[in-house]
């Protein structure tokens, strides 16, 4: 069943696509994706499209280099059916700065934006929590956002737990005036955008390694398991979310994350998670 799930908007063959956010198949075909573009202008793809057969970069490959852009990651296998990729050497500078005094001793979990927290839209939602303006081309376009259930109190309680930190492979003009919506608290000590992700066989990989924290002490929270390929046994996989108003997985991981807080070290409780 096809979901609208939000989207990339694309012009004319001459036009990048401006803003990209998750991406929920890879089986589409590549007619299907010519009809989507050819519908005007802006054409909103209904699928997202992405490759999971992900193999290791080339040995003389820049693994961090970014081609123009292309849509964001979306929803694959499960995380025990992903095979773990050899991680490109971190860089000499990390992504994070220096763990604030009041998160010292916290664990670091890295929480993805769209289908995780939010659903959003360039079609118009009558129920939307955000109307946000994105310019494209001078144009101001309005995107229609759409919180998951629970996710406030979600946020909240992972403030108090974890550092926390958004990491979206969607572009800064739209995730950032999102994330100021959403964060009405500071819950999130850093935002990283899509030049933070290893653009890898197609994919938008968020790369642990380059954070600058003990990997044993991370976490990821994200709906795409191509999002963190590198990394599986750091994830906890959680499903897309479009527009279900009933859901309570967020709710109900609260529990899960309070006791992993307390952990030494999470492989051992993840391993677990993954062996249900």
């Amino acid at each position: 069943m096809d979901h609208t799930s939000i989207i990339t908007q694309v012009s004319n063959p001459k036009e990048e696509e401006i803003i990209s956010l998750n991406q929920e198949k890879v089986s589409q075909s590549n007619s299907s994706l010519k009809k989507q573009r050819n519908r005007g202008i802006f054409s909103t793809f209904f699928c997202c499209f992405r490759n999971y057969n992900v193999e290791p970069p080339a040995a003389n490959a820049n693994a961090n280099a970014l081609p123009p852009p292309v849509e964001e990651n979306g929803s694959p296998p499960k995380c025990d059916q992903v095979e773990v990729i050899p991680v490109p050497s971190p860089p000499a500078k990390y992504l994070l700065p220096e763990m604030i005094i009041s998160d010292y001793g916290k664990k670091c979990v890295v929480i993805d934006l769209d289908e995780t927290l939010v659903h959003s839209s360039f079609k118009p939602i009558s129920n939307a929590d955000f109307i946000v303006p994105v310019e494209i081309d001078g144009i101001v376009h309005q995107v229609y956002v759409l919180k998951r259930p629970h996710v406030d109190e979600f946020l909240q309680k992972m403030g108090e737990l974890f550092e926390c930190v958004l990491f979206t492979a969607s572009l800064a003009k739209y995730a950032d005036p999102v994330a100021d919506l959403l964060d009405q608290w500071g819950v999130f000590r850093a935002r990283l955008f899509r030049e933070s992700c290893v653009f890898h066989r197609g994919n938008y990989v968020k790369d642990l390694s380059r954070l600058g924290r003990k990997l044993s002490n991370v976490i990821i929270v994200d709906n795409s398991p191509a999002s963190y390929i590198f990394h599986p046994e750091n994830a906890v996989p959680v499903q897309s979310w479009f527009d279900d108003m009933n859901d309570t997985e967020l709710l109900d991981l609260l529990p899960f994350f309070e006791g992993l807080s307390k952990e030494e070290e999470v492989y051992g409780v993840l391993q677990n998670l993954r062996s249900r």
